[in-house]
């Protein structure tokens, strides 16, 4: 059985994306996307967007709902993969390329693209976060002065960001935490 989320804002407001249902899959809940997204709007409009842990692919449809030009969603399970496959297909989202791959995998390639915005958020429990980063930073991935938003399970420590990245805003709901840095 799949359950449904809401975009919140952009083209695809009130439209609804399916989201399968996997153990250690948590949609961004709506009020951490509504305060991302403000925390973000100056920058989403024509940006290039990669999202690791696509999952329920929330962060990524409403951001391209908002006015990205490009988004490319990792995502490594099948049936999480589909359903994101299904989405981009129901909206007709020609912006956003969905790619089935473990997303440490994803950042080990070389790459000539460089993303403006970058969402981090993995299953929790893992030590994917700090590993994410260090791939991000170490094979150029990044644009200047992109964003990356980081949600993790409230209490971790990121001890090992790189150094150049500047934290810009940070919160906690519930059992979730959230974080957005740039890098300079």
């Amino acid at each position: 059985m799949n359950n449904k989320i809401k975009i919140i804002g952009g083209q695809w407001r009130s439209r609804q994306i399916d989201v399968v249902n996997v153990q250690g899959l948590r949609p961004t809940p709506n009020r951490v996307r509504e305060t991302l997204f403000n925390w973000l709007q100056a920058d989403i409009f024509n940006s290039r967007c990669l999202d690791l842990f696509a999952g329920s692919g929330a962060l990524s449809f409403e951001v391209a709902s908002r006015g990205a030009k490009a988004v490319v969603q990792i995502e490594n399970n099948l049936a999480a993969y589909r359903i994101l496959q299904a989405n981009v297909e129901k909206l007709n989202a020609s912006q956003i390329q969905t790619i089935q791959l473990d997303a440490l995998a994803y950042l080990n390639k070389p790459t000539k693209l460089q993303f403006d915005i970058v969402f981090i958020d993995p299953p929790f429990g893992f030590g994917l976060v700090e590993q994410s980063c260090e791939l991000l930073d170490k094979g150029n991935w990044l644009a200047p002065y992109a964003k990356i938003y980081i949600e993790t399970e409230t209490g971790l420590i990121l001890e090992q960001l790189p150094k150049h990245w500047q934290l810009l805003k940070d919160k906690v709901a519930g059992d979730v935490a959230y974080r957005l840095f740039e890098a300079l």
